[in-house]
C-alpha cells in the first residue's frame, strides 16, 4: 500500500521546515519571506516501519492576486485530494488568520484525516496559547517545533493511525500476481506500448506530452503469462509552469513505482538518456524495485553494427554503480521485440523474489570474503563469520562480523558485486547490511 501526507497551510508557517525534518534532507528552500515554495516537494519517509510519500505545497493564499499564488492554491487543493493523510500546519505566534479560517473551511469538507499541528511551540509556555487552535473545529492539537523537531514523534504516531489498511486477500483471489509498471518521461511511448501488448486501443495515444493523466491497470493474460500491466503518466522534470493535472500525475505515477514489483522505464532511441531518466531510475531503485531499461522507437534510428553496444555503454555510463540492469532495444510500433521485455521483466521479478539458503550463502560467500578480506582499520582486523538472506520483499542481505562500523562502503559494493556474480539477481537492487553477531 502507497501512503501519501500532504502538508497544508498559509505561507511562511514552517511546512517546508517539517518536510526537511520527515525526509531527512534539504529539498525544500526556507526563507523566512512567504512564498518562496512555488513548485510541490517529494519525499520518502518512515515511521517506526511504515514507509510514506511527504509532499510540501505551496502556501495557500485566499483570493491570490499573483498568478503564481493562484496556481499555488489550485495545486494545494490537488494536494488535498489525492493525499492519505493531510497535516495542517499553523503557526502559534502568529495565531489564527483570515487564511487559516479558510484552509479549516476547505478540510472540514474533505473525507481525510486531518492533524492540525501547531508550529513553533519552542517553549511550554506557548503549548497554553496553542489551544486558540482548537476553535478550527477539526479536534486535536499537535504541538510541535519543526526546527528542532519537538513534538513530531507523536504526530507521526498519530498519522500512521489513518493511513490506509491493506485489504485482506481471500482464499479465491489472485495472490501475488506481478504488478508491472510502465514508465518514463512524458510521449517516450508508453501508451503506444501497453497498447501494443494487449493488442487493442487501451489508453490514449497522441503525439502530445501529458495525454495520459492517470495510472491505468490491466490485467494481461495471454501467451501463458498472468499479470497486471500500468500504464503511468510521464514523470517530467518539475517547473513554475506545471500545470495541476500534470501535477496530479505526477502523483499517481510515483504511486505506480512505489505499488508495482517491476518497472520498465521507457527511453527514447532518438533522445538518447537524459537527466529525467536518470531521476526515474533513482526513484525506482530508491523504492527497491525490479528495473529493466527499454530503448523505445529504436527502429527510427539508423544503426550499425556497434550501434546497440555503443548505446548500452552510455547508459551503464549514467546509471553507475548498479548497471546489472536489462537493457532491450524495442519499438512500440512496429512491435519489435515487445514480447521480449515482458519475458525479460518478469525474470525480473523472479529474482526479486529469490531466496538462497543460509547454508548455500556460506558456502559461497565465506571462502571469498577469505580470499578478500575487509581492509584492516587503525590496526583491527574484520572477520565476517555469517551470511543470511533476510525475509524482505526486496533481497536484502546481512553479514555478521566483529566490528561493523568499520566496513567500507566499497567493500560492501564488492559484497554486493559477488552476491550479483554467483546467484542471479539481474535486475533488482541489492541491500547490505553489517551486523555484529
Amino acid at each position: 500500500m502507497s501512503n501519501i501526507l500532504a502538508i497544508v497551510g498559509r505561507p511562511n508557517v514552517g511546512k517546508s521546515t517539517l518536510f526537511n525534518r520527515l525526509v531527512q534532507d534539504r529539498k525544500a528552500i526556507i526563507h523566512e519571506s512567504s512564498g518562496v515554495t512555488r513548485d510541490r516537494h517529494y519525499g520518502t519517509s518512515d515511521w517506526t516501519g511504515v514507509e510514506f510519500t511527504v509532499i510540501d505545497t505551496g502556501g495557500y493564499v485566499e483570493h491570490g492576486q499573483d498568478v503564481f499564488e493562484v496556481e499555488i492554491s489550485k495545486q494545494v487543493l490537488l494536494a488535498i485530494n489525492e493525499a492519505d493523510v493531510i497535516i495542517f500546519l499553523v503557526d502559534v505566534i502568529s495565531g489564527i488568520t483570515d487564511i487559516d479560517l479558510e484552509v479549516a473551511n476547505i478540510l472540514r469538507r474533505q473525507k481525510k484525516k486531518v492533524i492540525v499541528v501547531a508550529n513553533k511551540v519552542d517553549y511550554s509556555d506557548r503549548i497554553y496559547e496553542s489551544h486558540l487552535f482548537y476553535g478550527l473545529g477539526l479536534g486535536e492539537v499537535f504541538c510541535i517545533s519543526a526546527a528542532s523537531g519537538s513534538g513530531t514523534g507523536d504526530v507521526l504516531d498519530e498519522v500512521i493511525k489513518h493511513f490506509p489498511k491493506d485489504e485482506p486477500v481471500g482464499d479465491d483471489e489472485v495472490v501475488e500476481i506481478p504488478r508491472i509498471a510502465i514508465v518514463g518521461r512524458p510521449n517516450v511511448g508508453k501508451s503506444s506500448l501497453l497498447n501494443a501488448l494487449v493488442g487493442e486501443e487501451r489508453n490514449i495515444v497522441t503525439p502530445i506530452a501529458g495525454t495520459t493523466r492517470d495510472s491505468i491497470d490491466t490485467h494481461y493474460q495471454k501467451y501463458g503469462h498472468d499479470f497486471i500491466l500500468i500504464d503511468t503518466a510521464g514523470l517530467r522534470k518539475k517547473s513554475a509552469e506545471m500545470e495541476d493535472l500534470e501535477f496530479y500525475s505526477v502523483l499517481r505515477s510515483i504511486r505506480a513505482i512505489e505499488t508495482a514489483d517491476v518497472c520498465l522505464l521507457l527511453i527514447d532511441a532518438e533522445r538518447g538518456i537524459e537527466s529525467q531518466d536518470i531521476n526515474i531510475f533513482r526513484l525506482i531503485v530508491k523504492n527497491h524495485k525490479g528495473v529493466a531499461i527499454l530503448v523505445n522507437k529504436w527502429d527510427l534510428v539508423e544503426k550499425d553494427t556497434k550501434s546497440t553496444d555503443e548505446f548500452t555503454k552510455k547508459i551503464h555510463e549514467k546509471i553507475a554503480p548498479f548497471i546489472d540492469v536489462p537493457i532491450i532495444f524495442v519499438s512500440a510500433l512496429t512491435k519489435q521485440r515487445i514480447l521480449k521485455a515482458l519475458e525479460v521483466a518478469l525474470d525480473v521479478n523472479e529474482n526479486r523474489r529469490r531466496r538462497i539458503t543460509t547454508s548455500k550463502l556460506n558456502e559461497v560467500m565465506l571462502p571469498i570474503i577469505d580470499q578478500f578480506q575487509p581492509p584492516a582499520v587503525k590496526g583491527k582486523y574484520i572477520k565476517i563469520k555469517l551470511v543470511q538472506q533476510l525475509p524482505t520483499h526486496a533481497p536484502s542481505f546481512i553479514f555478521f562480523c566483529n566490528l561493523p562500523q568499520y566496513v567500507t562502503e566499497a567493500y560492501k559494493r564488492f559484497l554486493e558485486n559477488q552476491l550479483r556474480k554467483n546467484f542471479n539477481f539481474t535486475g533488482v537492487p541489492i541491500l547490505v547490511f553489517m551486523r555484529k553477531k
